[in-house]
């Protein structure tokens, strides 16, 4: 459970509140974009600074506006929150020959995240970010990692992720320690949706072609 002794913080759950409200009737919030400052921020951890029904609020718009943008996470930095807490969901496509191993992630609120490597090896793919929108770029991630966070009641769970869904935790538990995935992405492989679907969509792993232009793969 959050802390026993936690107290709401008033003034942060009325601005919340008032931030949700932004959202409609539709739910859904503007998605902060690369440049805010919010986004380099290392965030606040959550110790039940919100009322429960606000927190719940919270969550279900956060929900929202990632299903909307579409996209399979968002973190609170996204929205122009500094509080350590994402939302994730993604699910298994048509195409069962996809290398990036793909695999149903049911809805998630994460709260205080963090992972560790479980394991040494790593895979790269062509990543997309909501606060990086219109671009995708070559990163190495992590296979496997051992997943670590807490829900909005306040229990702790601890998960083996491997692929895909341990590609998500990870990109949305860097945007609480503000990084963004093109910080440590193969910068030449920087494209555009158009050009990915043009020019790399068969081919999802970048192989022979993306190591001709120099990406480390």
């Amino acid at each position: 459970m959050f802390g026993r002794n936690a107290k709401v913080d008033i003034e942060l759950t009325n601005e919340i509140e008032q931030l949700l409200k932004e959202g409609g009737k539709e739910k859904v919030l503007p998605i902060v974009q690369a440049g805010e400052p919010v986004l380099r921020q290392q965030c606040v951890r959550y110790d039940g600074q919100l009322r429960k029904g606000t927190l719940a609020k919270l969550i279900d718009v956060m929900h929202t506006t990632m299903l909307e943008a579409p996209g399979v996470g968002l973190a609170g930095p996204q929205i122009g929150l500094n509080l350590a807490i994402a939302v994730v969901e993604d699910h298994i496509r048509d195409d069962a020959d996809d290398p990036r191993e793909i695999a149903e992630f049911p809805f998630h609120a994460i709260i205080n995240p963090k992972y560790e490597p479980a394991g040494e090896e790593t895979r790269s793919f062509y990543e997309g970010c909501l606060s990086f929108d219109g671009y995708q770029a070559v990163r190495r991630r992590w296979l496997d990692i051992t997943a670590e966070w807490d829900d909005e009641n306040g229990q702790h769970h601890k998960e083996h992720l491997h692929g895909w869904p341990a590609r998500i935790f990870q990109h949305e538990t860097d945007h609480l320690s503000g990084e963004l995935y093109i910080d440590r992405a193969e910068i030449r492989s920087l494209t555009t949706y158009e050009n990915l679907e043009d020019l790399w969509c068969e081919d999802p792993v970048p192989t022979e072609a993306a190591k001709e232009l120099g990406f480390d793969l």
